[in-house]
């Protein structure tokens, strides 16, 4: 009989944890760290060039405060599924947020909170209620129609941001509040105006590394003051309305005619969690967030497709095959449109309006085998691997085609993250790529498009404010001949 001790397999321990210290990254300032190393209008460009520089993980410091930077697109798409129980959004937006007076939205709001508004937004913004508001989508496309008609008849050039965010006020506004604001034709949308004074202050104090404001306010401090009161009440008004209509009319609560009468029904359950305040947050959110993303994204696309006339014929055939008249517009000649949707989406790929989600840890944690401690900042950069041959065949090259089929070839469509990723996924995202689609049918459709370009001709240039946009872009069209 064999007496030999059986060897007992000796304890495996995972590998230690990296610090944050360890990794490398820029070399900071005392006191600001990396701040003066970053020009805030070009902040997304300069972090990546630190990507390309340090690798996928690396160490940065905003002030005095440490940040890990992951670019891996694996692992930043980990990080996102993991809100908002390990990660929510920094502290310092929602402070920044109720500083100012707005009341955060879905946007900001974390926690239970968060799983609150979810079911009372994702409601609002589902499919069904989007195809349902469709008729209205078109309607707003073919005024955006007359007004290009004009403009190619006289010859004359359009500003891409002014007439797009025009565009997309009308439908939000529509969508939202049931009101027809037109501002295509010159109507005067009071909210929009101020947005167009919250929007930028948000960005530039998120960035702001003296928050001066707290002991003496600017000229341009007390306009925002003046706006964001502004927005409050006209929102509490069109609360009031809706209200009314919902008392008048009990039947709206079950069949919701927008989406503010979709919150108000959905806040006015039973244990929906939900108050008013909650309400104006998001509406406050949904007009923050659904204007200047989408009016870019489409300014973004003509820009790539301009530059690129074989996909932009190509896109031309596709419309004119299967929705050649805007009038006539269907959800289901929509979906047929295959190659416009690889071009809105090879665009976001590269040119995304939020190249960057900055997230914070709510407790001790890790990240790819690094320690992250509880309130450090988690910078996730989007436009990394997106943008490396080592990810994407030839990715510096606009191709529609690699988002259309499978096998070699095609992009693994995981490594691009427009609209983020995981539970805090973009909720209008649905909205956002049918608006895209319908403005680019129509124009396709019916127009040649003689440049779309900036003033001096020279390459577009990135500005990062609330989103990314492109700088200066102008567009010049012709009716087609056989119009």
């Amino acid at each position: 009989m064999d007496s030999t001790p059986t060897a007992l397999p000796l304890p495996t321990f995972p590998p230690p944890l990296r610090t944050i210290e360890s990794l490398p990254g820029p070399r900071r300032w005392p006191l600001v760290g990396n701040v003066l190393q970053i020009r805030p209008l070009r902040l997304h460009q300069d972090v990546e060039a630190w990507c390309r520089e340090y690798g996928d993980f690396f160490q940065m410091y905003m002030g005095p405060e440490q940040a890990l930077v992951v670019a891996d697109h694996d692992v930043v798409a980990q990080v996102l599924k993991q809100r908002p129980d390990t990660f929510r959004r920094p502290a310092l937006s929602e402070r920044i947020m109720r500083e100012m007076g707005c009341v955060p939205g879905l946007f900001d709001a974390e926690g239970q909170d968060w799983r609150n508004q979810r079911r009372m937004v994702m409601h609002a913004f589902s499919p069904q209620g989007i195809k349902a508001y469709f008729p209205s989508l078109v309607k707003v496309a073919l005024r955006l129609q007359q007004r290009w008609d004009r403009a190619a008849q006289d010859e004359r050039t359009i500003v891409l941001s002014d007439d797009l965010k025009r565009y997309t006020v009308d439908i939000i506004a529509g969508l939202a509040f049931g009101t027809d604001v037109d501002t295509i034709n010159g109507g005067e949308e009071v909210i929009q105006r101020h947005l167009d004074v919250i929007l930028p202050a948000i960005a530039r104090r998120t960035l702001s590394f003296v928050a001066y404001w707290r002991v003496f306010k600017l000229p341009q401090d007390r306009r925002l003051e003046h706006s964001v009161a502004t927005v409050r009440h006209a929102i509490q008004d069109l609360i009031g309305q809706a209200r009314t209509r919902m008392a008048r009319e009990p039947e709206r609560a079950a069949h919701p005619a927008n989406l503010l009468e979709a919150m108000l029904a959905a806040a006015g359950q039973p244990g929906s969690g939900v108050g008013d305040e909650a309400v104006v947050g998001n509406v406050l959110t949904m007009l923050l967030a659904g204007e200047d993303t989408t009016a870019n994204s489409i300014a973004w696309l003509l820009y790539q497709l301009q530059r690129h006339p074989e996909a932009l014929a190509r896109a031309r055939d596709e419309v004119l095959r299967h929705a050649p008249d805007p009038a006539a517009f269907t959800m289901e000649q929509m979906d047929k449109l295959e190659y416009l949707n690889g071009c809105i989406q090879e665009s976001m790929r590269i040119k995304p309006v939020a190249p960057f989600i900055p997230v914070e840890a709510m407790h001790d944690t890790s990240v790819a085998g690094i320690h992250v401690p509880a309130r450090t900042l988690v910078w996730c950069v989007l436009r990394h691997h997106s943008m490396a041959d080592s990810h994407v065949e030839q990715a510096a090259q606009f191709d529609p085609q690699r988002w259309l089929h499978e096998g070699p070839g095609a992009i693994d469509r995981k490594v691009a993250m427009p609209f983020g990723a995981g539970p805090r996924i973009c909720p209008g995202r649905y909205l956002a790529l049918l608006e895209m689609k319908v403005v680019m049918a129509m124009l396709l459709g019916r127009y040649d498009i003689d440049a779309v370009a900036t003033p001096d001709g020279k390459e577009a240039e990135e500005l990062m404010a609330f989103v990314m946009s492109p700088i200066g872009l102008a567009m010049r069209l012709r009716r087609q001949r056989w119009q």
